[in-house]
């Protein structure tokens, strides 16, 4: 958890705002994450397995669900750039917050179903 604090306090402001955001709404979601750094940006974990990760970037925010998460919203994902397993989503734009959670609260479903003796 110290290790998010300092990457989040070594963004711009504008920047640290969006981060907290996000990580409120992981969370929220997911009350017994476990928060590290991995890949040298902020990670979320439950069961022992990955949930979501973040990072922010000059000009963007990526945000990485597993192939899985991005799949299942692949329709509205679709206005992003995307990778196999990341969004981006651009800093000159609003952040979706609510497309964020609707994906963080689907990868929580997923890791519950999957992993939750």
């Amino acid at each position: 958890m110290d290790e998010v604090n300092e990457y989040i306090k070594a963004l711009p402001i504008e920047v640290q705002k969006i981060a907290n955001k996000i990580r409120t709404i992981i969370k929220n979601e997911a009350p017994d994450v476990v928060e590290s750094i991995s890949y040298g940006m902020p990670a979320y974990k439950t069961f022992g397995k990955p949930l979501v990760y973040f990072a922010a970037y000059k000009n963007h925010i990526g945000l990485y669900a597993t192939p899985s998460g991005h799949e299942k919203f692949a329709t509205i994902l679709a206005n992003y750039k995307e990778g196999k397993g990341s969004v981006q989503f651009p800093l000159d734009v609003a952040i979706p917050y609510e497309l964020i959670q609707e994906i963080v609260a689907f990868r929580v479903k997923e890791n519950i179903e999957k992993f939750k003796k």
